[in-house]
């Protein structure tokens, strides 16, 4: 019914920049919370930030005054700038959305990316 397809990614040389992108298509009613996660090689997934509904932001420690998660809800997309790359940064970086359909308006669903890999390195 949703799905959401993340763009943006490659190989950066550390120091460097890349903006991720995450558009959000099919019978979306509404979009509340949108987010980016990482799941670096032998580590668990974890949450990068996160934008609410009203534009909310919430960052983990190492993506703090580096990265910066921005949304357009006119076109159901998440952006995440990241900025000032470290080589620890490398990773698939997944995009996450609780979206309400416009099937089932009762609920939201939790719906993941296919994930977009991130390499920093010289």
């Amino acid at each position: 019914q949703v799905q959401l397809v993340e763009s943006g990614g490659g190989l950066v040389q550390p120091g460097g920049s890349l903006r991720l992108s995450c558009a959000a298509s099919g019978r979306i009613f509404s979009i509340n919370d949108m987010g980016w996660y990482r799941q670096a090689p032998g580590k668990q997934r974890e949450l990068v930030a996160s934008i609410s509904g009203r534009d909310r932001t919430n960052y983990e420690d190492s993506a703090k005054g580096r990265f910066t998660i921005s949304r357009d809800n006119a076109k159901n997309t998440v952006y995440l700038q990241m900025n000032s790359l470290k080589p620890e940064d490398t990773a698939v970086y997944y995009c996450n959305a609780e979206i309400v359909t416009t099937t089932a308006r009762y609920r939201s669903l939790e719906v993941w990316g296919q994930g977009t890999l991130v390499t920093v390195s010289s």
